[in-house]
């Protein structure tokens, strides 16, 4: 089976393509903004990823999400559900832990297909 790295460094890469799978690293949005403006940004990260990877957001299977407080699920969520087209809601968890910086309010984990 093919594996593809894209936009790799030496820490990590932004995506791992498996077969017909495709794994993110975490996106995030730009420090200082909100949680809903943070997972806009992180949001059209992954379109542009998965768009590179030959996918979309349709054929995403899992979601993680994580918040660096739990407070802003519903922010998040007002982004999210309308970022999902109706009828291709992928699995998905949401949870609250300390990310990278304090900055940073929201990390997106995707897998898709291609």
């Amino acid at each position: 089976m093919s594996l593809v790295r894209i936009e790799t460094d030496q820490r990590m890469s932004q995506a791992v393509i498996h077969g017909e799978t495709i794994y993110l690293s975490g996106q995030v949005g730009e420090p200082g903004y909100t949680v809903a403006e943070q997972t806009t940004q992180a949001l059209a990260e992954i379109d542009r990823l998965l768009a590179l990877a030959g996918s979309n957001k349709n054929k995403i299977l899992f979601a993680q999400i994580w918040l660096a407080d739990i407070a802003d699920f519903e922010a998040m969520n007002q982004i999210w559900d309308t970022w999902v087209p109706e009828g291709y809601a992928p699995a998905r968890a949401t949870g609250e832990s300390r990310l990278a910086t304090p900055e940073y309010l929201v990390e997106i984990i995707v897998t898709a297909s291609r």
